[in-house]
């Protein structure tokens, strides 16, 4: 057997594992192993169901949102690996109500595919199902090539939101939507991570390096530079995201996120650069700090911004109850 410095047994069994730990874990949750996805223990019937999901490998996105404000169930895929339509069918229809369905889909060529074929198949049966699709990197130019990243988390959290206040299906599209088109996120990477079912990364940084405009997967940036201070790497992170939204005079809520391997000290080191910086020209109205959407152990931070209006501000604050995200 492969040898990795991991808290893992079986590298092909971490999946199945993490879900048992998970459904032991949390009460209000539960699991299902063939075909796997996690789903509420309460999934109510008088609401549109919210369903995501993708690769392993992020935690907590997107299992460990399923609750109360957010999803209602979510499929994971193995490590990196989108989900399958069998999966995703079979969430939606374990949580599906009478008012529909919405899939929260990541700009990935694989979650679009399979979330798409899901569609249609639920859709054939007479299952009303829409999608929002996630596509915030603007490490990307051309938008339609935008990986979904860090924008995510808004966008499950205001969708939930707009679902537990009884929206109708195509007026929760419209608010997911809205939000998906008002997030931007930008990541760096100090350390690659470490793959289990290898032992290995998918690309080597020197010790004076970090790597610029990186994925969720592993995957390299746009650029590679020399490692330079959190306030530097800050007024980067927010100069790009700048440069695609125009914040000046805005509400606008933050998510400074850790891709696994970030000490919390380190992002709040970056927090406090970034939330000085959005504050001449905005009107910070939320700031997340913390573990939201990862790449395994990558030692490396994302940041997102979300343009708010009364209503998203109104979805984004409503009350949430999940084993990640609370309050």
């Amino acid at each position: 057997m492969l040898f990795v410095k991991k808290f893992i047994n079986d590298p092909e069994n971490v999946v199945r594992e993490m879900l048992e730990g998970m459904e032991r874990s949390h009460k209000g949750i539960k699991v299902s192993y063939d075909p796997a996805f996690v789903f509420r223990a309460d999934a109510p019937e008088k609401k549109v169901a919210i369903i995501s999901g993708g690769g392993s490998g992020h935690e907590p996105l997107h299992c460990g949102y399923v609750g109360y404000g957010m999803l209602d169930a979510a499929c994971p895929g193995y490590v990196f690996t989108s989900p399958t339509p069998e999966q995703i069918v079979e969430a939606c229809k374990t949580v599906y109500g009478d008012k529909g369905a919405l899939f929260i889909v990541k700009n990935y060529s694989g979650d679009v595919m399979n979330f798409s074929i899901a569609r249609d198949m639920l859709n054939d049966e007479g299952y009303e199902v829409e999608s929002t699709l996630v596509a915030d990197d603007v490490s990307i130019r051309e938008k339609e090539r935008r990986r979904g990243v860090g924008g995510t988390v808004f966008v499950e959290k205001i969708a939930g939101g707009a679902a537990e206040n009884g929206y109708e299906l195509k007026e929760v599209k419209r608010v997911a939507d809205k939000a998906a088109d008002n997030c931007a996120s930008i990541g760096v990477a100090l350390k690659p991570c470490i793959l289990p079912h290898t032992g290995k990364s998918n690309f080597e940084l020197g010790d004076e390096d970090m790597e610029f405009g990186i994925g969720i997967h592993g995957e390299l940036g746009i650029e590679r530079r020399h490692i330079e201070s959190a306030d530097s790497i800050a007024e980067l992170m927010f100069d790009s995201i700048k440069k695609d939204k125009s914040m000046e005079g805005k509400r606008i809520a933050l998510l400074i996120n850790g891709m696994g391997g970030t000490p919390l000290m380190e992002l709040y080191i970056l927090a406090r650069k970034i939330i000085s910086i959005a504050s001449e020209t905005s009107e910070v109205s939320k700031a997340l700090v913390g573990n939201y959407i990862t790449s395994l152990d990558m030692q490396g931070a994302s940041l997102t911004v979300l343009l708010l209006d009364e209503e998203l501000e109104s979805f984004l604050n409503a009350p949430v109850d999940t084993p990640a995200l609370r309050n």
